[in-house]
């Protein structure tokens, strides 16, 4: 067995979930919406599998929804994409990133990574070879800083793999924070593989800037999307590349021996959501507010400290003022003893991790996190 995976633990959104359905509990863990997902594009999937065409698409993408994707990145970021040489579809998100780290990085290059860490990023950087160079945020801020990427930039750095808006802390980095970054990238000549699946769960007051409009990154940054993300249909698994010509060349052939392709309806329904209008995005960003801020209340009426969440599905709660040292212990006696399922972003680390931050998903109906306060408040003993 190749150690690497051997090795690897259950990833802990298996772990709670599995705990979760073995005790009944409400499942604040895992980052899924209870909706159901925008009907008009359901339909359309549903349309172009009874009428459209099933068998293998291009390995790239269909033209449709490479078209749709040069066009909404115009329309909201203002980027100029060619549709035809800068624009690749994959089977979700993390073939995406997988694709992009097994072609960038070579054996012996390093990769900084910022943790807390999304679970996969760090088996693919091994599996190219490469060597995690780890900047560490902490709360409540979760910023860096020149005096971080200092320690860890030199000059054999190749890859910045960046994850923006952040799971699990829910924050979206300022512009500031982006062109100190970009300017390391220039400096070091280092590619950024931009994880980007939250650019449109953003809340109120902030703004998601794609490192990619950052001067001097146009040429070296892999922006990558979702679509399972923008229209709260996770199990779609439909991710939306953008690179130049060089790298997304590349990209595409570590691509054509992952998935090789992706649903074609589902591609189908994708390009026709991507043209939804302005008010579809506003609406869905002040429906998951509206969750997060009742969330919120909730859980700071029980008194807990809640670390305020500026975009995604989750917000993140301070339990060492609750006399609670360790987040993993802290949440699987909340499943097994109260019923309700959260994240320890211990899990998020690999090395010194903060042991105090609990993430919980408010990507629900009003009635799933008002029967989770329900059992939160149990818990407490209110």
């Amino acid at each position: 067995m190749n150690p690497l995976f051997a090795d690897l633990p259950t990833t802990i959104f298996e772990t709670m979930s599995s705990l979760a359905r073995e005790h009944q509990a409400i499942n604040l863990g895992q980052g899924f919406p209870d909706d159901p997902g925008p009907e008009d594009v359901r339909q359309k999937a549903a349309d172009a599998t009874l009428h459209g065409y099933n068998q293998y698409p291009s390995m790239m993408g269909i033209p449709d929804l490479r078209e749709a994707i040069a066009t909404h990145y115009g329309r909201f970021h203002g980027l100029s994409i060619d549709p035809q040489h800068e624009t690749l579809v994959t089977s979700g998100a993390t073939e995406a990133l997988t694709a992009a780290i097994l072609s960038i990085v070579r054996p012996g290059d390093e990769v900084v990574l910022f943790q807390p860490v999304y679970d996969s990023y760090l088996p693919m950087v091994r599996l190219a070879g490469g060597i995690p160079k780890l900047v560490t945020l902490k709360p409540p801020h979760w910023r860096f800083s020149a005096e971080d990427l200092d320690a860890v930039f030199t000059s054999r750095t190749r890859v910045v793999l960046l994850n923006t808006p952040l799971n699990p802390t829910g924050t979206v980095l300022p512009r500031e924070s982006l062109e100190l970054l970009a300017s390391y990238c220039t400096r070091y000549d280092a590619v950024c593989i931009s994880d980007e699946v939250w650019e449109h769960v953003v809340f109120e007051g902030h703004e998601h800037v794609p490192i990619m409009t950052i001067p001097g990154m146009r040429e070296r940054t892999v922006k990558i999307g979702s679509a399972g993300k923008i229209f709260s249909l996770t199990g779609w698994k439909v991710g939306l590349v953008v690179a130049a010509p060089d790298l997304l060349r590349v990209v595409s052939k570590a691509h054509q021996f992952l998935t090789f392709t992706t649903p074609p309806n589902l591609q189908a329904a994708v390009a026709y959501g991507l043209a939804k209008p302005d008010a579809y995005f506003a609406a869905m960003r002040s429906g998951f507010q509206r969750s997060r801020d009742r969330l919120t209340k909730g859980l700071q009426a029980l008194g807990f400290d809640v670390i305020p969440s500026q975009g995604t599905y989750f917000l993140n709660i301070d339990i060492a003022p609750l006399g609670e040292a360790d987040d993993f212990a802290f949440c699987k006696r909340l499943v097994v003893e109260h019923g309700v399922a959260a994240i320890p972003v211990s899990a998020f680390y690999a090395e010194s991790p903060v042991r105090n931050v609990v993430r919980l998903c408010f990507s629900k109906n009003d009635e799933t996190l008002d029967a989770g306060l329900e059992r939160l408040a149990r818990a407490l003993g209110k």
